[in-house]
């Protein structure tokens, strides 16, 4: 099911957001287990975290260090199978869009 995010209408209803610079720095990478948080994967998915996520997958991955191992596109039908979106990309910019808001207080 396509979502549509909302992260744009609660940054502009908010009051007070900080600098994004202080948030994440530009060429800073945020950890996989960071980005799909135990909570985002237990309210998104059939899954408690996202080690077990792709332990269930088709992929050749055990664990989310080995992500690397999927070829693009390969996720898409187990995602729409197992989580509350139709594909891989969608699910990716779910994830970040509910870390951005966490990291903003959203």
């Amino acid at each position: 099911m396509a979502r549509e995010s909302d992260l744009a209408a609660a940054a502009a209803d908010a009051d007070d957001l900080p600098d994004p610079r202080d948030v994440v720095g530009r060429d800073e990478e945020i950890p996989l287990e960071e980005l799909f948080s135990e909570s985002f994967v237990r309210d998104h998915t059939e899954f408690q975290s996202l080690d077990e996520l792709v332990v269930a997958s088709p992929a050749e991955a055990d664990s989310a260090a080995e992500l690397g191992k999927v070829p693009d596109g390969a996720w898409d039908e187990f995602v729409a199978e197992t989580t509350d979106f139709d594909d891989e990309a969608e699910l990716v910019f779910a994830a970040m869009d509910h870390w951005v808001a966490d990291q903003l207080g959203l």
